[in-house]
This record gives C-alpha cells, structure tokens and sequence, in this order.
C-alpha cells in the first residue's frame, strides 16, 4: 500500500464517521447530544480537508481546514454558552417534590 493510498482509506474513514455523527446529529435525542455531534463532524470534516490537501499537494486546502477549525470552535463555545444559560439539557438540582 503507497503514501497515497494511505491517506485515501483514512480520508473514506472519516467520511464514513461523519456520516456515522450526522446520524447522532439528526437523531439527537437531546439538544447537547446535537451540539456535541455537529462539533465532532466539524471536526472530523476539518480532518478531512487536510488529509484531502496532502493527497492532493493542494496547500489551501490545509489553510481552509484550519479557518473552518477555529471558526467551528468559536461555534462550539458559543452554542455551549447559550445552552447553559438557557439550562437546556441540565438536570435539576432541586429538593425533591420542589419544582424546577
């Protein structure tokens, strides 16, 4: 097996994981499931691209894969933070028969 055909097989492997976190993404059940599998495709996504650029010698893919990372970050950290102010998918933390 080349190099080439190296980065191939790992390249057709994350694809088929983010097909596997699209899955979770759109099945859910709960809205932080969600968040966590849009961030593990995004990330797997970015994997994606850079393996894509070193089969190909293209380095712009590599730029593009670390822009969409840091940007996909940012995302990440901003959803977390509106989940938590909004208690979405936070269990109470109240005395039993007090409601939530």
């Amino acid at each position: 097996m080349t190099v080439d055909g190296a980065f191939m097989w790992a390249l057709i492997l994350l694809l088929f994981s983010a097909m596997l976190t699209l899955i979770r993404l759109l099945a859910g059940p709960t809205i932080p499931d969600r968040a966590v599998a849009l961030d593990s495709m995004t990330t797997t996504t970015a994997g994606a691209m850079v393996i894509y650029g070193v089969v190909t010698r293209q380095a712009v893919f590599i730029d593009v894969a670390l822009v969409y990372a840091v940007l996909s970050y940012i995302a990440t950290l901003y959803i977390a933070r509106y989940l938590v102010r909004k208690r979405v998918g936070v269990a109470c933390e109240c005395e039993e028969g007090e409601a939530a």
